[in-house]
């Protein structure tokens, strides 16, 4: 993408930042962000910053090419908390971005969805599957995709839903700020690094997709360049454990800690306990291939403590 006017919701947060600024190197990029999860300290200096919530009217969307929506309520306990809040920020919030946009001329939108939909699967996920919704962040997730299918029938517009797996950073990255709301590749690091015992929910033997966040902006700059419609899987098709990343953890940090086990607060009937990535719907797509490999991720994020 090269000499864009690009508009990126949730830009000060983790991804959002990430993208916002591998965006600016050769556009005009607009970050929005309400500042819940994000700080424009994660933002370069040539990224325009607004903090405005994506629920408001007059969004700063004038002559936009492209919106990129990532902000959200990004996780179970911030829906249960407050079901409404999250229906309005995730579901109401997208709507009144895309119909923002769209009333200016833009007809190229990228968003977030989840890989949660999927439930538990140690095989492959392809987007095809059956899905449902077991928790608020997922219906959430899930209403964005049908509207995004209203939008592109009804008026023709490019829709890319992005289905996340397990999207990390190390704290030398953007998340630093989040505590306990970062990725769990950062958390469990940064504790070790310090002497910590990370915390495991269970007995560790539940497994993840972790997808570095450089694939992923990748991945959704490509989703906007070819201007795709859709549903869109963004994983590297590798699982690994939680047992296994605090060993790689330990190993690449040279540490020798174990982790503590705690009864997962999280209840089991709505608890993910596996996930997995097809992504070979966006590889036929756009090229897209995840770049990062585990083990060179974790050595990205534990460089951090060097």
């Amino acid at each position: 993408m090269n000499g864009k006017r690009v508009l990126v919701t949730g830009g000060a947060g983790f991804i959002g930042s990430n993208l916002a600024n591998r965006l600016a190197e050769d556009n005009d990029v607009i970050a929005v962000d309400d500042l819940y999860l994000g700080t424009p300290e994660n933002l370069a200096d040539s990224v325009e910053f607004h903090d405005v919530s994506v629920v408001e009217d007059d969004l700063p969307t004038e002559e936009v090419d492209v919106l990129f929506h990532l902000a959200a309520l990004s996780s179970y306990p911030m829906h249960e908390e407050d079901p409404a809040k999250g229906a309005r920020v995730n579901v109401e919030g997208f709507v009144n971005t895309v119909e923002q946009v769209r009333e200016d001329g833009c007809d190229t939108v990228v968003y977030a969805s989840t890989s949660s939909i999927y439930g538990d699967r140690t095989e492959p996920s392809p987007e095809e599957m059956d899905v449902k919704a077991r928790t608020g962040y997922e219906a959430s997730k899930l209403a964005r995709e049908r509207y995004a299918e209203y939008f592109a029938y009804h008026y023709d517009m490019n829709m890319a839903g992005m289905r996340f797996f397990s999207v990390y950073e190390g704290f030398g990255g953007a998340e630093e700020h989040k505590d306990e709301y970062a990725n769990l590749i950062a958390q469990f690091a940064d504790e070790l690094a310090n002497g910590e015992s990370p915390v495991i929910y269970g007995d560790g033997t539940q497994t993840r997709d972790f997808t570095h966040v450089s694939d992923i902006a990748r991945g959704l700059e490509l989703a906007a360049d070819h201007e795709l419609t859709g549903i869109y899987n963004l994983g590297t098709g590798e699982s690994y454990s939680l047992n296994t990343l605090v060993e790689r953890l330990n190993d690449e940090l040279g540490t020798d800690i174990e982790p503590e086990y705690v009864e997962n607060p999280i209840p089991e009937k709505v608890y993910v306990h596996d996930t997995m990535a097809d992504s070979s719907k966006m590889k036929d797509a756009t090229g897209w291939e995840p770049e990062i490999s585990f083990d060179e991720g974790l050595k990205r994020v534990c460089s951090y403590y060097e």
